[in-house]
């Protein structure tokens, strides 16, 4: 069933189960990295759209990404592996200099109604996802500068957040270490192309890629994305 809402934007319950009151979902928030510094608002709007798009495309959703008020978007999944790789997925398909950071929570939530920017939600799911962003954020202004997504639940039955805050960290330093070009290959990688078309794409040879997929640790994140079981 798919509901369309206000400015084009829509929302598609699966199995043809509707939302309830206290379901238990994975909420992300995302923000743009030094959104103030962006000096054409409009080209850095699309992009993000784009990218958005192509999460959408990949990740089943119960609520697929979309923009909110300001350089927020927001979207709901059914886990966490789902809410991990799409996470993975945004930051892959953006052009630099752009980049995002991610807040996710797990917990029930609640829709209260849909307004301009599509349908409004409240819950422990939201308020977890607010709180991993603010510490997202705090973390990479400290020590772990590489940083880009923390994860905070408020069901007992959730993934372990030490845990999936251990996995974060550790594959957001690789990401954040990696060339534009490294990002595209892993992108590659994950999404199907074959290292010999990824050369052609870079107009550099296959052993090149290769070597750049083992340098970078890109088969590294792809090895543990596959081990999270998500279809893409």
């Amino acid at each position: 069933i798919r509901i369309t809402l206000a400015h084009t934007f829509s929302i598609e319950f699966f199995s043809c189960k509707l939302i309830h009151v206290n379901d238990v979902g994975v909420a992300v928030i995302v923000d743009v990295v030094r959104s103030r510094r962006q000096t054409d608002k409009p080209d850095s709007r699309q992009k993000l759209m784009t990218a958005l798009n192509h999460v959408n495309d990949s990740i089943l959703a119960v609520q697929p990404l979309e923009p909110t008020i300001g350089d927020e978007y927001q979207a709901l999944y059914r886990d966490v592996p789902s809410a991990i790789v799409a996470t993975l997925l945004f930051r892959l398909h953006l052009p630099e200099p752009l980049d995002c950071r991610f807040g996710i929570g797990m917990g029930k939530y609640e829709p209260l109604g849909s307004g301009g920017y599509g349908l409004i939600q409240d819950g422990p799911a939201w308020w977890s996802a607010r709180e991993a962003i603010v510490e997202a954020k705090r973390r990479e202004k400290g020590r772990n500068a590489s940083l880009r997504t923390w994860y905070v639940t408020a069901d007992q039955t959730a993934p372990d957040g030490a845990l999936t805050n251990a996995y974060l960290l550790c594959r957001d330093q690789l990401v954040s270490a990696m060339s534009p070009r490294n990002r595209r290959l892993l992108l590659g990688l994950m999404t199907g192309t074959s290292q010999v078309e990824m050369a052609t794409l870079e107009g550099i040879t296959q052993s090149a890629v290769s070597q750049s997929l083992r340098r970078s640790g890109a088969l590294a994140v792809l090895a543990g994305t596959d081990l999270l079981g998500v279809e893409t």
